[in-house]
C-alpha cells in the first residue's frame, strides 16, 4: 500500500493484504487438518480446554474489533490525519489487526493440534515486518517524535499496560 499523493496515509493500510493471506492459510490449516494430513500433531486429551482457549481468544478478538472500529471511528480519525493514542489504542498500537491474529488464533485452537498453534507466531512475525517497512514508517514521518515516544510505550500487536 502506498500512501496516496497528498501525503495521507490509505485508510486500510496493509490490513487487506495481511487478513486476506492469514485468512487463507489459517482455512488452509484447517483444511490440512480435517483431512487428516496433520495427524502427528493432534491434542487428544485437551480438547475442552482448547476448546474454552479458542472461544477466549475470538471473544478478546472482537473487542478488540469493535473497540478500535466502532466506538473510536479509527476510520474518520485518519480522515482527518489524527494520531489516535487513546481508548484500546493506549494498550495496543494496531488493535484491528490483533483482533484478526486472536480471532484466527481462536479457530485455530478448536483443531487441537499443535502445527497450527504454531501459526499465531508466523502471523505476529509477519505483522511485525509488515508494520515496520510500511505503515510504522509512514506514521514516524507524519508524526516524528510523537508518533516515536508512543512506539516506544505501546506495543505494536499483543495488548498490555502502557509502559512509562
Amino acid at each position: 500500500m502506498r500512501k496516496n499523493e497528498k501525503g495521507m496515509l490509505p485508510i486500510f493500510g496493509v490490513g487487506p493484504i495481511y487478513v486476506i493471506s492469514c485468512l487463507i492459510i489459517t482455512v488452509g490449516g484447517l483444511v490440512l487438518d480435517y483431512y487428516g494430513f496433520l495427524k502427528w500433531g493432534e491434542i487428544t486429551r485437551a480438547q475442552i480446554l482448547m476448546f474454552a482457549v479458542g472461544i477466549l481468544f475470538i471473544i478478546v478478538g472482537f473487542t478488540l474489533w469493535i473497540k478500535s472500529v466502532l466506538l473510536q471511528k479509527i476510520r474518520t480519525e485518519i480522515e482527518k490525519g489524527n494520531l489516535v493514542t487513546s481508548g484500546v489504542y493506549s494498550i495496543v498500537r494496531n488493535p484491528i489487526y490483533s483482533a484478526f491474529l486472536f480471532i484466527f488464533t481462536g479457530f485455530l485452537f478448536f483443531a487441537c493440534n499443535l502445527y497450527l498453534l504454531l501459526l499465531p507466531f508466523i502471523f505476529w512475525a509477519y505483522l511485525t515486518i509488515l508494520m515496520k517497512f510500511t505503515e510504522e514508517k509512514w506514521l514516524k514521518e507524519k508524526f516524528g517524535d510523537e508518533y516515536v515516544v508512543y512506539l516506544k510505550k505501546v506495543n505494536r500487536v499483543i495488548p498490555w499496560f502502557r509502559r512509562k
